[in-house]
């Protein structure tokens, strides 16, 4: 049975009376921008979000991500949401209480018609940080856009369209491996090697998923085949998640992120049943996400609005 607990306390506070490790924490934290933020003039639920100065959102922000650490299990990832004007202070931070941090560039809206003197924002940047390389990571998938899907699979056999996938080493680098094959009286043995074992192409070679060149000079080719297919491996430029703003998604909060984005967070970086935390929880967005996929989570807010309306949202599912 999955437990959704939810605070009404200062994060600050709670983080240090929490006895559980958590495999996952998303921050999604005030982004210094000097700006208070509300619903609607007749709806005052959100934040403030004004520092005297930037040493002071640093101060806040060092001392969360200190403490959200000291919470985060060993094999465990934490994400730091920020917007990209805002990204060097959270990124100093970070580097202090971990080794591995990797930037992914959400592009959370299109273009914008309204903006004037300045280039518009459309990217956020979610620091994803982890105490070791070996931290927990699930392979997620983006969907194979249009464009590629008309220009990429227009092979065809008895099992449908395929695209092809590079077996041989790329110009750049050497590959790991190196060996001949023979098919149909043909060897092979590219000079700059090939990029799986001899065992793992013989299995492709007895599966008939090998396309062969056409000339004496081309290369062997993996099949991909569309029906197959579970889309791109994910990149570190999420395109294909928008905001609140551009989606279908009713906005409960001023700041509040997409439940999509956060259920490709928590499923990459966790399994079922484990522990995800948000220590400034908003409209309890993360805990929506968790549920859906079957983890647990602990949520925190010190809004007493907020709390109210993550019980709501979260006894509808």
């Amino acid at each position: 049975m999955t437990v959704i607990e939810t605070y009404n306390e200062d994060s600050l506070i709670m983080l240090e009376k929490l006895e559980l490790k958590f495999d996952c924490i998303y921050i999604d934290p005030p982004f210094n921008s000097g700006r208070n933020y509300v619903m609607s003039p007749e709806d005052d639920k959100g934040f403030g979000d004004i520092w005297s100065s930037d040493e002071e959102y640093e101060e806040f922000i060092d001392e969360m991500i200190n403490k959200s650490s000291k919470v985060l299990k060993d094999s465990g990832s934490l994400f730091f949401h920020i917007s990209a004007q805002e990204m060097f202070i959270p990124h100093k931070v970070c580097s202090k209480y971990f080794e591995h941090i990797q930037p992914i560039f959400w592009k959370k809206s299109r273009s914008k018609n309204n903006v004037k003197k300045k280039l518009g924002t459309a990217i956020d940047v979610i620091f994803w940080c982890a105490k070791t390389k070996d931290r927990k990571f699930n392979m997620i998938y983006q969907k194979l856009n249009e464009k590629y899907l008309k220009g990429s699979f227009n092979n065809k056999d008895e099992r449908g369209n395929y695209s092809l996938g590079h077996l041989v080493s790329d110009p750049t680098r050497k590959g790991t491996y190196n060996y001949s094959v023979t098919i149909q009286g043909k060897t092979y043995n590219p000079e700059r090697g090939w990029r799986i074992n001899q065992d793992e192409l013989e299995k492709l070679i007895n599966d008939n998923r090998i396309h062969l060149p056409k000339g004496d000079k081309g290369n062997l080719y993996k099949k991909i085949y569309l029906h197959e297919s579970k889309g791109k491996a994910a990149m570190d430029l999420w395109d294909d998640i928008h905001s609140i703003a551009q989606g279908s998604e009713k906005r409960l909060y001023p700041t509040a992120k997409p439940v999509e984005l956060l259920k490709r967070i928590i499923e990459m970086t966790t399994d079922e049943q484990d522990w995800v935390l948000d220590p400034v929880a908003g409209s309890g967005t993360t805990g929506l996400a968790a549920k859906a996929l079957n983890r647990n989570c602990v949520l925190i807010d010190k809004n007493p609005q907020s709390i109210k309306t993550i019980k709501d949202r979260i006894s509808k599912i």
